[in-house]
């Protein structure tokens, strides 16, 4: 094969090889530094890869990411291939990964009881005049993961599609959810709509192995527990 310049070009390689396909298809963890290096760049030379540019500045820094955050803009736009805002983008993404280091990280709150539930729903729901409805993603030890509108509605219901609830706790790979929906009317009372729907989303979690734990019905004056009700 005759080498050209757009030989070396990054979309002539396989497709799972070419980082960004490869993050999208692999994830984060399967890119070497010098792949991260080269989106972050974004295209290379004439006769090197993004890639190929990330490994030489590697190499130069002896594959060091600690002395790489240290060049400056000037230092970088040494390196064939690198302008000042290729450079910029790599003093950034280093800056926000040493900013990340020095962050403690925030503990998310873990569900113990019903009641932490509806304490934790509360100013998402609270004075609304229309239904919604809600679940929380937990990890096995019951904190939780993220909060998630599913749908919103009319003042008497909403549609809610089992197949997103369940599509959201595999992307976030839950052990468990916990139903939440509002009745703007004040009434408690499960309606046979609420019971069927809970029972139908309650069997399909069953088949993944993600159990629902707990529906709540929400007002701005008090909750029901289908789980402290036995009506699970």
């Amino acid at each position: 094969m005759e080498l050209t310049s757009d030989n070396f070009s990054i979309k002539h390689w396989a497709e799972e090889d070419r980082p960004r396909e490869k993050l999208l298809l692999k994830g984060k963890a399967s890119l070497s530094d010098a792949e991260l290096i080269g989106i972050l760049i974004g295209s290379g030379t004439k006769t090197l890869s993004a890639v190929d540019v990330a490994k030489i500045i590697l190499h130069a820094t002896e594959n060091n990411l600690n002395k790489l955050a240290k060049l400056s803009v000037k230092d970088l736009i040494k390196f064939k291939g690198i302008g000042e805002a290729k450079a910029i983008s790599i003093v950034s993404a280093l800056e926000l990964g040493r900013r990340r280091k020095s962050e403690t990280p925030t503990a998310k709150p873990t569900i113990q009881q019903s009641r932490d539930v509806y304490e934790y729903i509360r100013p998402e729901l609270l004075d609304l005049r229309h239904e919604e409805f809600w679940i929380l993603l937990l990890k096995r030890n019951n904190e939780i993961i993220k909060k998630k509108r599913i749908s919103a509605g009319g003042i008497s219901g909403t549609f809610v599609d089992v197949r997103i609830i369940l599509k959201s706790a595999l992307e976030e790979m839950a052990s468990s959810i916990i139903l939440i929906h509002n009745h703007p009317s004040g009434n408690l009372k499960p309606s046979q709509a609420d019971l069927s729907l809970t029972r139908k989303i309650k069997e399909a979690g069953a088949t993944m192995d993600i159990p629902v734990l707990d529906h709540i019905i929400f007002t701005d004056n008090g909750y029901l527990s289908f789980a402290d009700e036995s009506l699970l």
